[in-house]
């Protein structure tokens, strides 16, 4: 029993370091509006789940206290890198939000974005918060569970990381992110561009009108009826690119 029990507890808790930071960094299941118990509650279980699967692969606890040290280190940094090159890819949703406020004059009008942890636009703060529901409407946080658990498959423990691929990795997905957030924005850029060219046409045609006071009310209108229009197909192409991100870890 004695040489039992220290085999269990380092291996169970070797399991929750890692994934206890992947569901630290992972949107959705560690968004900081979620209360830091639920969150705990939450890497426990499913460190208990992934034990029972992966338990005949856990190495033997070393002797050595610098031996140990360095294999929780190199867990929490496979969690982290993981769980980071996931959560980027939600700044898209705050990189358009804000674009499209900015191009239909709400940029002004500042929320708390419990995503990004401050103040954001109001369009961005909706778009961080409707993303994070439809992640769970859609069940892709099963996901990122089913990514936790065949990380072990793609980095084992006690193994190599390579901090090159996760740097490039990580890279790419910082670009990918500002692309999408871009893209799904192009439709208000399109239309910012043809307005404000219009405007500036009816400013040199008729130099005495307020063409500041004029365009504000309908540049805002205008843009409430764009982001009705396309939120749909936008959070749909959203959903796709998450998904097959997170497909790239099984």
């Amino acid at each position: 029993m004695f040489d039992f029990l220290p085999q269990e507890i380092f291996g169970f808790l070797l399991i929750f370091t890692r994934l206890g930071a992947m569901t630290m960094m992972l949107p959705a299941l560690g968004e900081t509006s979620v209360p830091p118990r639920v969150r705990l509650f939450l890497s426990l279980s499913i460190s208990l789940i992934i034990y029972g699967l992966i338990r005949t692969t856990i190495p033997i606890m070393p002797v050595s206290p610098v031996a140990l040290g360095v294999l929780l280190v190199c867990e929490v940094l496979v969690g982290v890198m993981m769980g980071l090159s996931i959560r980027l890819l939600v700044s898209s949703l705050h990189i358009a939000g804000t674009v499209m406020a900015m191009q239909s004059g709400l940029a002004m009008a500042q929320a708390f974005d419990p995503a990004q942890g401050g103040q954001s636009s109001l369009v961005a703060t909706f778009m961080t918060l409707l993303g994070v529901t439809l992640v769970f409407v859609t069940d892709l946080h099963h996901l990122m569970i089913s990514a936790m658990y065949n990380s072990y498959n793609l980095f084992p423990i006690g193994g190599e990381i390579i901090v090159g691929g996760f740097a490039e990795l990580i890279t790419e997905t910082v670009a990918n992110a500002f692309k999408l957030g871009i893209q799904m924005a192009a439709p208000i850029i399109v239309y910012a561009l043809v307005f404000n060219a219009g405007l500036g046409v009816i400013a040199r045609l008729v130099p005495s009108l307020q063409v500041f006071f004029v365009a504000i009310p309908i540049n805002i209108t205008m843009g409430f009826v764009i982001l009705a229009v396309v939120i749909a197909a936008s959070m749909a192409w959203y959903l796709d690119k998450l998904q097959a991100s997170l497909e790239a870890f099984l």
